[in-house]
């Protein structure tokens, strides 16, 4: 169940950010969906592959490569997806991560704290 609340927060975290920034586009909530859905699983796939291969840069950047880890993953996401959910470049991408990593966050923190 919880998994499935992840999904769904972040399908509306990427639809806050898609409001701000207009270079980061999400048509609905059903691409957003869709969106999360596909970054969870290439984040239980993928994503530990690729922090094992880059596990030496983030020791010396003290976590901070784990930003454009993150990145990657959306521009990933952006590729597997359809025309629904759109980032129009790296800086976007890491923009976006940067955000979503803030959300989550936060709403970790204050309102799931006692969940």
């Amino acid at each position: 169940m919880r998994w499935i609340n992840s999904i769904i927060l972040n399908a509306l975290f990427f639809m806050i950010i898609s409001w701000l920034f207009p270079t980061f586009v999400v048509e609905d909530f059903g691409a957003a969906l869709v969106a999360s859905f596909v970054l969870s699983i290439a984040n239980i796939l993928i994503r530990p592959f690729l922090f094992i291969l880059t596990l030496p840069i983030n020791i010396l950047t003290l976590g901070m490569f784990s930003f454009i880890l993150n990145a990657v993953m959306l521009l990933l996401v952006n590729k597997v997806t359809g025309a629904g959910f759109h980032i129009n470049g790296f800086g976007s991408a890491l923009l976006v991560a940067l955000m979503m990593s803030f959300l989550n966050v936060v709403v970790n923190k204050t309102i799931l704290k006692n969940a």
